[in-house]
This record gives C-alpha cells, sequence and structure tokens, in this order.
C-alpha cells in the first residue's frame, strides 16, 4: 500500500496549524474456539530490579524503523530507554530484606508499584503483559480477535480487572457499535482492520529524525474502525478493545511462543495463543506526574502517528473531541510528546520522536492523570508535540520532563513551544494507550 493514499492533505483539516507547518515539509507516501469466561484479578509483585543479563539483545543490525512487530521492549541498554526504578536499598548499609513492602500495598496512591490492568500478568524481566483474547463475529460471520482494556463503568472494571474511565462516557460519538449475541459473544456492526501493509518510517536528517519523510502504518482500518466498542444491547457501556487480528481463523494466528506473522496480527503483540486464548503484549515507558509508568498503544486517528506508534491506524477515533482536557464532555486526557528532544539511550535525558526515529526506543512521552494519581484517566491521549526552543537548547536547559505542570510551566516561560515554534495545544490526532503498571 502506497502511504500516498494517507496524504497530509488527508489530516490537515483536523490538526493545528503548528503541527501542519511541521508535517508539511514531510512527503507522506506513503471454525475457532468459544470466548472463554473473563478471567479473575491477577495480583503479582513486582520484581525488584531486572540483572543485566536479562536485558533482551534489541539487534544492532536490524533497520527499527522498517522491521515489523512492536519494537525494543522498555527494557533499554541504558538509563534514558529504561525507566525501571532502582531498589530502596542503593546506598544503605542492610541489604533489600531488611526493608518492609512499598507504601503502595496499603494505599495506591502512596510511592511503590502498582499494577493498574489486572487482568493478567506483568512480565517485568521483558515489559509484557499476557491478558485475555477474545473473539467476536461480524455481522457476516467474520471472525474479529480483541482485547480488553478500559471500560466507563466502575463496577464493570473492578469485576474485570480493568481500567475504569469515566471520560469514555463521552465517546459514544468514535465508537463502534456491538452487541451480545445468545452465547454472550460480540457482534460487531462495523469496523474492520488489514493488518496486511508493511510498516515503515524513513527518518528525517541526522539529528532531526522527526518529522519522516515517508511512513506507513502497519495495520489500517476502515472508515468506521474505533477500539472503542458501545454495547447497545448491555447498558450502553463503552469499552476499550482494540482488535489485534481479523478475518482470520485460530489456525492463522497461533503464535503461543512468538515469531508472530504481522501481516496477520497487530505489531504490538509479541506472542498469541488462540487455543489457550491468552495474547502478550509489548509495554511501553512513560511518566504521570513524575511517576515512571508502563502502558500499552494500540491505535492511533492518523497514520503517520500509527506508524510511529507501531499501531492501528484507527479513522474513526478522529471523531472524538480534543482540547477540551478535563472540562465536561471531553473524552480525552492529555499526552506530551517531545520532537526534539536528547539523543542516545546512554542519556538519562533522552526522550522525544526524533530519539525514537534514531533508534527505535519508545520516545518517553509523558501522560496525565492516571487512576491512583487523579480522577481524570482516559485511554484516549490528544497528543500535545512540544519542541524545546534553539536558545533553551544552546543555554542547556533542554532535559528529560517527567510531569504534566513542569511542561505547562516551561511553554509559559517560553522555553518550549508546539512544532516548528507554533502555538503550543492539541495537535489534531489522539492516541489509545492504556495505561498498564505504575512502577512507583
Amino acid at each position: 500500500m502506497n502511504c500516498q493514499n494517507f496524504s497530509i492533505r488527508r489530516i490537515s483539516r483536523t490538526m493545528v496549524p503548528a503541527l501542519a507547518i511541521t508535517l508539511g515539509v514531510t512527503a507522506l507516501a506513503q471454525e475457532s474456539p468459544r470466548l472463554h469466561v473473563p478471567r479473575a484479578a491477577f495480583q503479582q509483585a513486582i520484581a525488584e530490579r531486572f540483572r543485566a543479563a536479562d536485558i533482551a539483545d534489541v539487534g544492532a543490525a536490524v533497520d527499527p524503523n522498517t522491521a515489523q512487530g512492536p519494537g525494543p521492549g522498555p527494557i533499554g541498554p541504558g538509563p534514558g530507554c529504561n525507566l525501571f526504578p532502582a531498589p530502596p536499598s542503593v546506598g544503605t548499609t542492610v541489604n533489600l530484606s531488611y526493608f518492609g513492602p512499598p507504601p503502595s500495598t496499603t494505599n495506591q496512591s502512596l510511592v511503590g508499584p502498582v499494577q493498574l490492568l489486572k487482568t493478567g500478568p506483568v512480565d517485568t524481566t521483558k515489559g509484557t503483559i499476557t491478558i485475555p483474547l477474545y473473539l467476536g463475529h461480524m455481522k457476516n460471520g467474520a471472525n474479529v480477535w480483541y482485547v480488553l482494556t478500559d471500560v466507563d463503568d466502575a463496577n464493570v472494571a473492578a469485576e474485570l480487572g480493568l481500567n475504569f474511565s469515566a471520560k469514555m462516557t463521552f465517546m459514544s460519538n468514535a465508537a463502534r457499535t456491538a452487541n451480545l449475541d445468545q452465547n454472550g459473544d460480540l457482534v460487531f456492526d462495523k469496523g474492520t482492520v488489514d493488518f496486511s501493509p508493511v510498516r515503515s518510517i524513513t527518518p528525517g536528517l541526522v539529528g532531526q529524525e522527526f518529522p519522516p519523510s515517508a511512513s506507513q502504518p502497519g495495520a489500517v482500518g476502515d472508515k468506521d474502525y474505533s477500539p472503542f466498542v458501545q454495547i447497545v444491547n448491555a447498558g450502553g457501556v463503552i469499552y476499550n478493545a482494540p482488535i489485534v487480528a481479523f478475518g482470520v481463523n485460530a489456525n492463522d494466528i497461533s503464535f503461543p511462543n512468538g515469531n508472530v506473522d504481522y501481516s496477520k496480527v497487530h505489531d504490538q503483540v509479541v506472542a498469541i495463543d488462540p487455543v489457550n486464548m491468552t495474547v502478550t503484549i509489548n509495554l511501553i515507558n512513560g511518566f504521570s506526574f513524575g511517576k515512571p509508568v508502563w502502558y500499552m498503544s494500540m491505535d492511533t486517528s492518523i497514520p503517520l502517528g500509527a506508524a510511529i506508534e507501531h499501531n492501528t491506524f484507527a479513522p474513526l477515533m478522529a471523531a472524538l473531541h480534543l482540547g477540551g482536557d478535563d472540562t465536561f464532555s471531553s473524552p480525552i486526557e492529555r499526552i506530551f510528546i517531545s520532537t526534539n528532544g536528547a539523543h542516545d539511550c546512554a542519556n538519562p535525558q533522552r526522550q522525544g520522536l526524533s530519539a525514537d526515529l534514531a533508534d527505535g526506543f519508545r520516545p518517553n512521552n509523558v501522560v496525565g492523570g492516571i487512576p491512583t494519581n487523579a480522577l481524570d484517566y482516559s485511554p484516549a491521549w490528544d497528543a500535545q508535540l512540544f519542541e524545546w526552543t534553539p536558545d533553551a537548547i544552546i543555554k542547556g536547559y533542554r532535559g528529560q520532563v517527567r510531569e504534566e505542570f513542569q511542561i505547562l510551566t516551561f511553554v509559559q516561560d517560553g522555553l518550549i513551544t508546539g512544532p516548528a515554534g507554533g502555538k503550543f495545544g492539541s495537535s489534531g490526532f489522539s492516541i489509545n494507550c492504556t495505561i498498564v503498571q505504575r512502577l512507583n
């Protein structure tokens, strides 16, 4: 599929001028098993710290911008690509066994690790989560393989181990619809995904890799596809239910030990097991109000973002109302994405899209509220791209920012702007990202 099918003209209508200026210089070329009963919430302690020997070899010879699949996991080769906290015993005269449990085991708002998406175990040595795989169908009988991560009903969230998001109630205009059949399976009215495109990105010049000169997402939804689903005959509850495979049978996507065929399966999937009905998904580093977090990234409302995020282009997500943050009827929470942060995994200040396109590791984005530190969590994240000013860089002020109000203060102080020096604010697209774990 040629990337020219997703021209900048198509997306610019919904993007603010600052992002349009930045991206305007780019040439966007470019019979199955029954559904299992939902699993009970899974409780698992987080490992104190990985060993160096546990870090996977990401393969320096592989071009991360043309490789298929999720890309490197969150446990990278240096402090700029690894946010996992050190144990509290560092620098003390006693070993870790003398320390009590972290305060978060008593109160989740306090310091310490908290697993938020509780439908399956997190592997802290690999940076993945294994969660239930569900099977539904289209009206014509086509198989729809999907996962559940978030819901707008607090009781359902508690029962199934999903994340609760009150803001999802305001997503109905950007949600596809489905009904439960007599077997309790979902039958979807609309929304399909083609996983056959080959993901690729052509970065910009060295040191200015973002914006890329060409890009192609590895999965493309039709005009009616959104990961958000409203169950019409179940009280209109809205779920986050990203599709991970479509129109295939179980034997077509049986990769329980990895080596996934990404022409049939979502790029963020590390392993998929349609016999035991589980799927293992890559996790991504980020920050929320100074705390390191891991999250899943599954869908984006524009093709360029989907290519960078290793996820699905979901056109119906463009119907989400952006720019309102925590106001009445807002379905979104903000995500702050640097375009020109410092490079190199060895650099603890590493951050941003240029760094991502240079080495393949993720950009260490900053998200707003998540469960345990705020009430305004939403898996629909309104992308706010920002750029350090030339003056801030010359003076050595550029660093790794870790929380929302720090960024907003730097904007107010003139150290950060929107892309290409434009006005800071919503960049006109959204990303479907589920918070999985707070690391501290």
